[in-house]
């Protein structure tokens, strides 16, 4: 029977999802930084990778049939996730060394001599070996050597041949099959929306693969982006050349002007590459001027550091440049900044504030009324404002010839009167033309609003206007680069003045020119500036940089076509009047990102010619209409919007709701918004997203949770009693179906995405019926909760992932062995297996305490360090952990103290000895050698280093114990 004669009733996406495979795509789309396609048009926070936007999309519109093993096969050729499909995206050739790892003595014998390839082999040869060991490695290691999925055109004709089979299809290019599987399902190519379009992920990807698509956002920056992935990056060779040729032009026209000011030129010609200021404030406990500093490194590659000379005449610190000094010297000046945890180091060392920190809101008189607050022809601190700033360092770049070749070189020096009378004529230019660039729209005229983010330059520094937060050398800069825009460019094709006026947005931020809160990273590799947003708020520097114009055109990426039609409108969520097929939607929840505020950052900049460009759309950050919160208003305008886009989609149709928590409260409250506006869950997958960035240290969710959805059609009624056992059921029938397809050698699924399918199976039962007599949940909904109330839901939700955590046995444990023991003892024995799994983030052992009903469980853990998170092993309990109550006179609490002993004594006689006192030794003999054997197994897994030792000292106990007799 041909797919196309069997009745759509489920989804492949309902069915089954190769997590781990989209979630290693995820990854690396993450980790290629500013190669992502979309990155390249501006900041925008929490953009989801393309791939996973593509697999949803391809699981809604693939059926599942009664061959769950071909479905997957055919899933895997169309994302190219296969091994053929590996193969085709394969980009660089395995080299030597590393093709030498996965072949045996003879094979090494047959191609290479001292590790090296042997002479004489043939292209195809090569090729062939190079196929050979890529199919033995695993999927890792294959997609270091990979183009994305994105970055080819698709399947191989061979793999369409099977595709074409299986579906009953006739296609040969994504954009083909698309359609067809639409006019099966829909009757016409599908449409696909998102109302909280963002960075513009699921219009772009969903346009490019050829759906139609709707995007639509509350702010008027995102569907700026959106927008502009779709038409810019999305605009083919001819657009693109129009932009590169266009923005090269504007950056020579701004050099030029720069260079006739000649405000980035010394008097030996060499021209400024990085300006670095501080801020400076009165002491005041000596009345000293302290240049606020968060180090004295300035360069880690050249190790190049300040040091501040005392001047006593003027109560002040001379600056002082050294290069190339000693690795201690680097390290001191890493560490002994004058700021530190928001407290002032006075450098004065007879001054009281240099042993004991002086807290910053002293300085800034908070107790007195605090700072001044900027008028909006302020550009620069006045006289009397107690955060003064100074110019403290130059890189200067020195460029000289020697036999044809020009080099460049880079001197960190202290600005010199010269230079001091450049600053000051930057901010005579900058006055001239303030007031009339302001009117013009080519500088910022905004007021700051107070809000959650908004409020630290305001609170901190007293700045009340956008512009506040540029000093006069950027704003001079940008504004001639605004200008440009505005009137030169006015005329080009608005691809061409979009990508520009976005340009002055990455300027502010990522690309250089900054702002007062651009840092300076004396660690990177070239010793150069940061990012404005390296987090997700405005933090003011006390220190910060400003570099002079890099030109960096858009990268020429291979021509990307956008075969879908396209509306893309500014608007609130809850009044979105088109219908689609499928919606996909990553909606804002319980203010982790508050993207309103933020993005007035750049919408400042973007105002007046957003007008010009857009006269439709409107061009305030709405904030007063954001879905903001958790509270009873929240879970309202969150109910009003998914009910929207559920009487805006077909029968057929579905939602994809993209979710990042974790707490049980938060899913509950979820299962309400979803089910009062009609839907029911039908599957949910966790994928991981997240990089291993530094910059999000902390319990930080690293995957997106896609929760799949279908309109509510059954008048089925419950009571919540009668829910409890159908989760029960339903919880380990989704577990028994993600373990018989999961691939033990190259897993599908990690330990918390069989925690969070009990979640969904939960929402999966509580969603189905029409209505549970218990919960009025309308009430539910509007009503504000105490601190500690729970939502009715919740308990359903917290016991589906202790069924699961029960049910889940790890691997060399006996059920009936796992059944005898205590919750802190499963926690702790389940804990192990994530470890050796690699899993070290927080929230997956919270996660694991919270589904054994466990509150306390820090006397376990060896590390509690975000994403560094693991359980002592059995050395490592100290002796008073031994005895009395709970773990502590647990079995696995004793047998650990007796592995101990082992290893200590080196003798297996001191851990008997010490086994056998415990209760029912007799009894419990086969249930201490299987444990002592699964300790003895962490020993063999590369993640388990710690346990080397221990596992030994296991292994000799197993065995004296299963010997022993009375």
């Amino acid at each position: 029977m041909s797919v196309d004669s069997i009745p759509f009733k489920k989804s492949f996406i309902e069915s089954q999802f190769p997590v781990s495979k989209v979630s290693k795509e995820s990854y690396k789309e993450r980790k290629a930084g500013g190669g992502q396609t979309l990155t390249s048009l501006g900041k925008w926070w929490g953009r989801k990778p393309l791939i996973l936007i593509r697999a949803a999309l391809f699981g809604l519109l693939l059926p599942a049939t009664d061959n769950p093993a071909r479905d997957r096969e055919i899933f895997l050729k169309l994302l190219t996730m296969d091994d053929e499909g590996m193969w085709q995206r394969k980009k660089s050739s395995i080299p030597a060394n590393e093709l030498q790892k996965y072949l045996s003595s003879r094979e090494k014998a047959k191609y290479f001599d001292n590790g090296k390839l042997r002479s004489g082999f043939s292209r195809e040869e090569k090729e062939e070996l190079q196929r050979f060991v890529f199919m033995r490695m695993g999927y890792d290691v294959r997609l270091k050597y990979c183009f994305r999925p994105e970055e080819i055109d698709g399947p191989s004709p061979k793999s369409w041949k099977k595709i074409n089979e299986h579906l009953g299809t006739n296609s040969s290019t994504i954009p083909e099959l698309i359609e067809e599987l639409g006019i099966r399902q829909f009757g016409a190519p599908p449409s696909v929306g998102d109302c909280f379009c963002g960075g513009g992920s699921v219009p772009f990807e969903a346009a490019r693969i050829g759906c139609n698509v709707f995007g639509s956002d509350l702010n008027p920056i995102s569907v700026l982006l959106t927008w502009s992935s779709l038409n810019i990056i999305g605009g083919g060779d001819e657009i693109t050349s129009k932009v590169i040729k266009s923005q090269k032009e504007i950056y020579d026209a701004v050099d030029s002007q720069l260079k006739e000011w000649g405000i980035e030129y010394n008097e030996k010609g060499w021209r400024a590459d990085a300006y670095l200021y501080c801020n400076e404030v009165v002491c005041p406990e000596c009345g000293w001027k302290i240049p606020l500093l968060s180090s004295r490194l300035i360069g880690g590659k050249t190790h190049t550091i300040i040091e501040l000379e005392p001047n006593t005449q003027h109560k002040n610190f001379h600056i002082k440049v050294r290069e190339g000094v000693t690795l201690k010297e680097v390290t001191e000046a890493k560490s002994s900044g004058t700021v530190k945890n928001s407290k002032v180091v006075c450098p004065n060392i007879d001054c009281i504030g240099h042993q004991s920190p002086i807290k910053m809101s002293r300085i800034r008189r908070d107790h007195e009324g605090g700072l001044r607050l900027w008028n909006k022809e302020d550009i620069i601190p006045l006289p009397d404002d107690i955060f003064q700033e100074r110019l403290y360092c130059i890189r200067w770049i020195e460029e000289y010839e020697t036999h044809g070749i020009i080099h460049a070189k880079k001197h960190y020096m202290i600005p010199d009167e010269y230079d001091l009378e450049r600053e000051k004529q930057v901010v005579a230019l900058l006055k001239e033309r303030l007031v009339k660039w302001q009117q013009k729209g080519y500088l910022p005229s905004r007021i700051i609003q107070e809000g959650d983010k908004t409020n630290e330059p305001i609170r901190t520094r007293g700045w009340t206007y956008w512009h506040h937060l540029f000093n006069p050398r950027q704003l001079l800069i940008l504004g001639c680069f605004n200008q440009l825009i505005q009137t030169k460019f006015v005329s080009e094709p608005k691809e061409v003045v979009v990508y520009n006026l976005l340009e002055i947005g990455k300027l502010a931020d990522i690309k250089g020119i900054g702002c007062r809160s651009l840092v300076w990273n004396p660690h990177k590799s070239k010793e150069g500036h940061g990012t404005v947003f390296s987090n997700q708020s405005f933090k003011t520097m006390y220190d910060y940089c400003t570099r002079t114009l890099d030109v960096v055109g858009p990268s020429k990426k291979k021509n990307i076509h956008i075969f879908g039609d396209q509306t893309i409108i500014p608007n609130e969520a809850n009044s979105v009047n088109i219908n689609c097929d499928f919606w996909i939607t990553d909606p804002p929840y319980a203010d982790a990102i508050i993207y309103h505020e933020l993005s007035e950052f750049f919408l400042a900049w973007y105002e007046k010619p957003l007008k010009e460009l857009f006269p439709e759309w409107y061009t305030d950050s709405k904030r007063a209409l954001a879905i903001k919160g958790s509270d009873e208003e929240f879970r309202k305008s969150m109910v009003d919007v998914y009910r929207n886009l559920t009487n805006h989609m077909p029968e057929m149709g579905a939602q994809i709701v993209m979710f990042t928590h974790q707490d049980a409260n938060v899913w509950a409250d979820l299962a309400m918004i979803l089910w009062a506006a009609g839907l029911q869950v039908t599957a949910a997958w966790c994928i991981s997203t997240e990089t291993d960035t530094a910059l999000k240290a902390g319990n930080y969710v690293q995957g997106t949770v896609l929760l799949v959805l279908r309109k509510q059609t059954s008048d089925d009624v419950a009571f919540l009693d009668e829910i409890f056992p159908e989760v029960e059921e339903e919880v380990k029938k989704q577990l028994n179906s993600m373990l018989e397809i999961d691939d033990k050698e190259d897993p599908n699924f990690g330990d918390t995405d069989y925690q969070l399918a009990a979640y969904a199976a939960a929402l999966r039962v509580l969603t189905r019926y029409k209505q549970i007599e218990d919960i009025d949940i309308e009430r539910e909904l509007s009503r504000s909760r105490g601190k500690n109330e729970k939502n009715p839901l919740e308990g359903v939700i917290e016991n589906a992932v202790k069924i699961a955590c029960d049910y889940l046995v790890p691997a060399g444990i006996d059920s009936w062995v796992w059944k005898q023991l205590m919750p802190e003892e499963r926690f702790y024995l389940k804990g192990l297996e994530l470890e050796s799994h690699g899993e070290y983030r927080t929230g997956a052992y919270q996660e694991l305490a919270r589904g054994f009903g466990i509150r306390e469980y820090k006397n376990l853990q060896q590390s509690k360090k975000a994403n560094m998170t693991r359980l002592k092993t059995a050395s490592e309990f100290k002796d008073r952990d031994v005895g009395g109550e709970g773990f502590s006179a647990s079995l696995v609490r004793n047998i650990l103290f007796a592995i101990r002993q082992t290893k200590q004594e080196d003798d297996t006689a001191a851990g008997k000895a010490w086994i056998r006192e415990y209760p029912g030794y007799w009894e419990k003999r086969k249930e201490i050698v299987e444990l002592l054997r699964y300790f003895a197994s962490l020993g063999m897994n590369y993640s388990m280093e710690q346990w080397q030792e221990d596992s030994k000292a296991a292994k000799l106990l197993s065995v004296v114990v299963e010997q022993d007799h009375v």
